[in-house]
């Protein structure tokens, strides 16, 4: 768990009437946090959805199995993490409401999706309470970088409808407030993710680096699956359930094609990181060196932390890093910074 003080999680508890949730609304997963005695609670949903033709039986049956699912038209839409399983009995592809970190403009049912998984992880606020949700948003990109103000707005407007004070927060800076709390919030954060890698550089909680790249988790999948001829829901599996990035195994066509894309990955963002401090006009004067923290469902695989060192190692960063870690439950820790931040907000 990303540390955070008993003080801080206090606050998080009802305080007249006010609650405090952190959301993170990713591509491959959403994520609530809230305070529970002092800790914080998590809860999550595949953010992923299946569509099936609609009778009468099926939607009885889907039902009484109390399989997540909605009625659209002629479609049954099965969403969250029922999507997986039933993708796994049919050999398909689960569809995916958003794309490189943001709302999927090909995907018709995106919106609707979103809106439903997110009710059902935060229900309503109860009445007479005011509740406030602060929930991810990517830095921008120079590919995306004109869908971000739809994609933070569309995400408000659910958030607003379930009657949520909801405020964006970068998401890499959740990262900072999750894990960073012994470092005054100083240092940089980065969450590795499926659509996008995150990276904020933050100096006493105030962020003055923010940026995103578009190659994560997807981008190693969609690849992977290319080069072997594989679906890339049956890699995203493999990857997170048994792969190892330690190197070429012989015969193993999923093993290398992962390793190859999984090291440009890490190569791309720490050259980007190199480059975006480099270039920057006003680098703060940080007289000492900073931690640098690492999140995201991308970094769990074995090995990951050991090649992204060794690669690290090789760049001549304009700052003095004092640790290199990586967060002890990565899938939860932007929903965890996001918490703290409306704590305090």
């Amino acid at each position: 768990m990303g540390k955070v003080g008993d003080e801080v999680m206090q606050k998080t508890e009802q305080v007249n009437g006010q609650h405090s949730i952190g959301l993170d609304i990713g591509t491959s997963r959403i994520v609530v946090a809230r305070s529970a005695e002092k800790e914080s609670h998590c809860e999550a949903q595949l953010n992923a959805f299946i569509t099936l033709p609609w009778s009468k039986l099926a939607e009885q049956l889907l039902t009484g199995q109390n399989v997540f699912h909605e009625v659209h038209g002629d479609e049954i839409v099965v969403a969250g993490n029922d999507a997986e399983k039933f993708a796994e009995v049919f050999h398909v592809e689960t569809r995916r409401p958003m794309v490189d970190g943001m709302l999927n403009p090909h995907e018709p049912h995106s919106l609707a999706v979103i809106r439903r998984i997110v009710t059902r992880l935060l229900g309503k606020p109860a009445i007479g309470e005011t509740e406030k949700v602060f929930f991810s948003v990517p830095a921008p990109d120079p590919v995306h970088e004109g869908n971000l103000a739809y994609h933070e707005r569309s995400c408000r407007e659910i958030l607003n409808e379930l009657g949520y004070q909801a405020t964006a927060i970068n998401e890499g800076l959740a990262v900072v407030f999750a894990e960073l709390e012994s470092s005054n919030y100083t240092g940089i954060g980065i969450s590795c993710g499926s659509g996008m890698c995150n990276v904020c550089l933050s100096v006493l909680s105030v962020p003055v680096i923010s940026f995103s790249i578009p190659k994560a988790g997807d981008y190693i999948d969609a690849h992977a699956a290319g080069a072997t001829g594989e679906v890339s829901h049956r890699i995203r599996v493999r990857k997170e359930r048994s792969f190892s990035l330690n190197g070429f195994s012989s015969g193993d066509l999923v093993q290398n094609a992962l390793t190859v894309y999984y090291e440009e990955v890490v190569h791309t963002l720490l050259d980007t990181l190199r480059e975006n401090l480099s270039a920057a006009r006003r680098l703060p004067r940080l007289e000492n060196p900073i931690p640098l923290v690492l999140s995201g469902g991308t970094v769990i695989p074995r090995g990951f932390f050991d090649f992204f060192k060794k690669v690290l190692s090789t760049c001549e960063l304009p700052v003095r890093l004092s640790e290199v870690r990586v967060s002890p439950e990565p899938l939860y820790s932007t929903a965890r910074g996001a918490l703290m931040a409306a704590s305090v907000s």
